[in-house]
């Protein structure tokens, strides 16, 4: 068995650190392993494929692209990691799927998904906005929270509005997000 197979070998025997030892290993062959690494993210094993991912994911050879097309994977810890994943490689190419992230049924990928809006910065500020006005309470949440850490002046609008709504959290973040851009006062709603 040559040194790829062997890695692969420890990515998948199921021994966390067995695996984690090999990560480094195959990160280390570059380019080499990015194909057979793209093969077994694949795997009809989740477990395969969130390994694959991770190293994908550090390696300076995998693209943006190599990683979006797993924010719609079944199983919701290769989500997360596709979202982590593109937190570490911020491209304005992954703000839309990142913000249907938002929404996902698995907290943590909506987290990570906006940690990965906030990286890309500016160039996601309008999607968010979008996200803000939708229906969907987690995708409006997890936004609010990009756009604060984000504290772009276009926000100041949707951010206005939000203060007014009946979710604390949804007050929270967006007075959060005020607060940031230096808009830190009491809002009065006339008579």
């Amino acid at each position: 068995m040559d040194k790829l197979q062997s890695l692969l070998a420890d990515l998948t025997s199921g021994d966390e650190a067995r695996a984690e030892r090999s990560v480094a290993a195959l990160l280390e062959l570059g380019a080499e392993a990015l194909p057979a690494l793209l093969d077994l993210s694949q795997s009809p094993d989740a477990d395969s494929r969130w390994w694959a991912l991770r190293v994908i994911a550090q390696s300076p050879h995998s693209s943006t692209g190599q990683l979006i097309r797993f924010l719609d994977d079944p199983a919701p810890e290769v989500r997360q990691c596709a979202a982590l994943g593109l937190a570490q490689k911020p491209d304005a190419a992954a703000t839309q799927p990142l913000v249907r992230a938002l929404s996902d049924g698995d907290s943590l990928v909506c987290a990570l998904a906006a940690n990965a809006l906030v990286a890309i910065g500016k160039p996601a500020v309008p999607s968010l906005i979008e996200a803000v006005k939708s229906e969907s309470h987690s995708s409006r949440l997890h936004a609010l929270r990009a756009l604060a850490e984000i504290r772009d002046p276009r926000a100041i609008p949707v951010l206005m509005q939000a203060v007014e709504e009946d979710s604390a959290l949804v007050v929270h973040w967006a007075k959060e997000g005020l607060e940031r851009l230096g808009l830190d006062m009491v809002y009065l709603k006339p008579e």
